[in-house]
């Protein structure tokens, strides 16, 4: 697997596939891959004749007081599951060749505010930026995102048809563990108890689609079932839950689909999100 870490090298690695007519897509991450990213490069990989997968713990996403610094990373064992999955090369950039004394940034109003936008406050402004950076670089021709991120899903669709990127954004499923956790690479700081605990964000997702699957018509009732499983775990600290309009990120009163009910729960000192799409 050739991993590039030069934006020089990974555009003439494309312009060349683009003589040949390839199809191109981007697979962007931050690393630390594990079966959730695998199945987007698989996607990838039979939907593009090339796919650039790019490697890149970004530090303009990062507040002050958050895990820049300890945040996983593992470039040898990403290169091999990448080729696996069917990458074609990964794009792997040291901060100082994405970002020099730049001045320029994307920022968005009103669906970067809300969420873990609230919380998070310079964090889709770094999410924006850098992915348009990608955008720029690679100018693939698809663009894959797991529906994990669903506000990160979100924003980056309505990022792409305000700038006019001609690019096709795809969203890919959830993937979980056998018991039902999420797939996510902050997975790795958590102890074995609370490697438990954080089982009550999927068991409480479960539960409240299933009042609303059952009928029930206020979000207020099904947020509440949903916050009252997860504060009957002690290792558990909700930051939010939230059941949004899909296509805008706005809070309603009443189910209407389609809706995203999402939740950011930290157990013990990590930050875990989850969430449900319902269309």
């Amino acid at each position: 697997m050739k991993i590039v870490k030069t934006v020089d090298e990974i555009r003439a690695i494309v312009k060349a596939w683009k003589k040949e007519g390839l199809s191109v897509g981007l697979v962007p991450t931050m690393g630390y891959l594990h079966e959730g990213h695998k199945s987007l490069i698989v996607r990838a990989s039979k939907e593009n004749d090339r796919v650039v997968v790019s490697d890149f713990v970004n530090p303009t996403q990062f507040g002050p007081n958050e895990d820049f610094e300890s945040y996983p990373r593992d470039i040898d064992a990403d290169a091999v599951l990448a080729q696996d999955a069917g990458a074609s090369v990964i794009f792997n950039p040291e901060a100082d060749e994405m970002y020099q004394d730049a001045l320029t940034f994307i920022d968005m109003n009103k669906i970067t505010k809300v969420l873990c936008g609230k919380t998070r406050p310079i964090h889709f402004s770094g999410v924006c930026t850098v992915v348009g950076k990608l955008f720029n670089i690679v100018a693939p021709d698809r663009a894959y995102f797991g529906q994990k991120d669903a506000q990160q899903l979100c924003v980056i669709k309505k990022m792409v048809k305000d700038l006019n990127f001609d690019i096709e954004i795809v969203g890919c499923p959830i993937i979980r563990e056998e018991d039902g956790l999420a797939k996510s690479s902050r997975n790795t700081y958590l102890n074995k108890e609370e490697r438990q605990a954080a089982l009550c964000l999927s068991k409480s997702l479960c539960e409240g689609k299933k009042l609303i699957e059952n009928g029930e018509t206020s979000t207020e009732k099904v947020v509440n079932r949903i916050k009252g499983i997860i504060e009957s775990e002690p290792l558990a600290r909700i930051d939010y839950v939230e059941i949004v309009d899909w296509n805008n990120l706005e809070a309603i009163d009443t189910v209407k689909t389609p809706l995203l009910c999402a939740m950011a729960v930290y157990i013990g000192k990590t930050r875990l999100i989850d969430n449900f799409i319902m269309e």
